[in-house]
């Protein structure tokens, strides 16, 4: 009778593992088939930070591999990104501190930096897709996304006229895509409204839906020269805590007119991105931000964890959660680690 029930048992193990899921993973060859999430260098756009100026470019300090560039230098970057398989990129000026003001007035002078800088990419490099940002923050003294008022607080509608001048401005030089970053309510169907009335019905609008006030902030600002005097950025910007509110200002931005929606920061909001996938079917975007870029970076320069490792599993984790274009720091470096 026992040796009855010890055959049975060895039986049963036997049976309980006739289903080996190691067997997917028994060699690359496998894993390869049975990998359900790619990365693709044509998944990435790349930030670009603009320097005034010719024949320049300089390192942003705090964050390694990255650089601000002028014109010139900027467009061999991006002919090095295309070549790479990237297919857009996303200019961010360096204003000087002289070039500021209150009221942001360089976000819409003709022929600033930004604007000439489209013109030239798109003449040499017709073919890559570029993206603006569109925000005062890089403009204003202040170091705010828009126009404050003496309390301090960003002032909504007038900041909206604003964004949607310089959506304007950069679809007349030739940007393919727009891209509000400031959070200010309704200024997606304000510059949609603004751009189709003037012929541009062509040019997309990706929102920044859902930007939160985030505290991984701070390289981009190195980066850009732009720091806040007063306040925060709490009043227009989303707190950390929500997710429901996230996917209601998507909502209304897709409503609005909006062709494709951004998490920001991603790292830190993967569950953001799957509920909006399920929610949305317009394309997902997600932005690496400097601060996510800048840990994994500095941690390898200690020699605490392989940078090339966790920046490929960090982006394929982004992609894993429902994004479909990621905004990296990393995308020229990511992009030659996938063609290996």
């Amino acid at each position: 009778m026992e040796q009855h029930l010890v055959e049975q048992e060895r039986e049963n193990a036997h049976l309980s593992i006739s289903r080996r899921l190691r067997r997917n993973r028994k060699s690359p060859a496998v894993r390869s088939l049975a990998r359900e999430t790619r990365l693709h260098p044509s998944d990435f756009v790349a930030p670009i930070f603009l320097l005034e100026g010719e024949g320049n470019k300089e390192e942003v300090p705090s964050m390694p591999g990255v650089f601000r560039y002028t014109v010139d230098q900027a467009i061999e970057e991006v002919k090095e990104l295309y070549d790479a398989g990237i297919r857009a990129v996303d200019l961010f000026p360096v204003v000087p501190p002289e070039r500021k003001d209150s009221f942001g007035s360089e976000a819409i002078r003709p022929g600033n930096l930004v604007l000439t800088a489209i013109e030239k990419i798109k003449q040499k490099i017709p073919e890559i897709c570029v993206m603006v940002d569109v925000a005062l923050d890089p403009y204003t003294d202040h170091g705010h996304d828009g126009l404050i008022n003496p309390e301090g607080i960003v002032i909504n509608d007038l900041t909206v006229r604003l964004l949607a001048k310089m959506s304007l401005l950069a679809a007349q030089a030739g940007a393919d895509v727009v891209a509000p970053s400031d959070m200010m309510d309704g200024r997606v169907a304000y510059i949609r409204q603004s751009l189709d009335e003037k012929g541009y019905e062509d040019t997309s609008i990706l929102s920044y839906g859902a930007k939160y006030a985030s505290s991984l902030y701070g390289p981009f600002r190195d980066g850009i020269g732009s720091s806040l005097k007063i306040g925060d950025k709490k009043t227009y910007q989303m707190d950390p805590a929500n997710v429901r509110e996230a996917l209601l200002e998507c909502n209304m931005d897709e409503w609005e007119g909006a062709d494709m929606l951004m998490v920001k920061p991603a790292l830190a909001y993967l569950d953001v991105i799957t509920k909006l996938r399920e929610q949305s079917d317009l394309p997902i975007a997600a932005y690496q931000v400097s601060g996510e870029y800048a840990m994994i970076m500095a941690a390898a320069e200690k020699g605490w964890l392989d940078a090339d490792k966790v920046l490929m599993e960090t982006l394929l984790s982004i992609k894993r959660a429902g994004a479909s274009i990621i905004f990296t720091y990393a995308a020229k470096h990511a992009a030659a680690l996938i063609s290996r």
